[in-house]
């Protein structure tokens, strides 16, 4: 009876090591998933447009369990959407969830003569919602299908063919 109640044990150890080693496996292979999609692929999951984030975003980390996200671009980036200035730092935080960011720190608006931060971001039918917690503006997510770039937001090639033109 004792040699079988060991046996019974040493089988019980086996399937615990092997469920381990292969949870193991799926959550490398799961990760490495995440790895390879860029952070525009990524908010795109999230029914956000990719130009939710101005090109150059080097890196991100995603808790897929909170939502908690970190965007990173080489350094602040500034740049014009329909006469609102935005200003991006080099790290965006947050916790996205479909169709909505909440707790957004690094990205902040012009309004007036003040830097407002933007703390929430809504994916709305066809329309971007902004909030700066006391206000917001809508915006038509066709702005939003391409990355802006810093600098010239949407408006490089107005700009380099203005300059290649004097």
């Amino acid at each position: 009876m004792k040699h079988l109640q060991s046996s019974s044990a040493m089988a019980l150890r086996r399937v615990i090591v092997l469920i381990l080693i292969t949870l193991s496996v799926l959550a490398t292979s799961l990760a490495s998933a995440d790895d390879k999609l860029s952070a525009y692929q990524v908010v795109q999951q999230y029914d956000f447009p990719p130009g939710i984030l101005p090109q150059g975003v080097v890196g991100y980390e995603l808790n897929r369990g909170t939502g908690e996200f970190s965007a990173y671009l080489n350094g602040n980036c500034k740049f014009d959407i329909e006469s609102y200035p935005l200003s991006y730092k080099s790290t965006i935080q947050g916790v996205i969830s479909p169709g909505r960011i909440t707790n957004l720190k690094g990205v902040s608006v012009k309004v007036l003569f003040f830097w407002l931060n933007i703390v929430q971001v809504i994916h709305d039918g066809n329309k971007m919602e902004f909030s700066v917690g006391i206000a917001s503006a809508n915006f038509p997510i066709d702005n939003f299908f391409d990355s802006p770039q810093c600098g010239c937001g949407f408006n490089c090639n107005l700009l380099n063919a203005f300059l290649s033109s004097i």
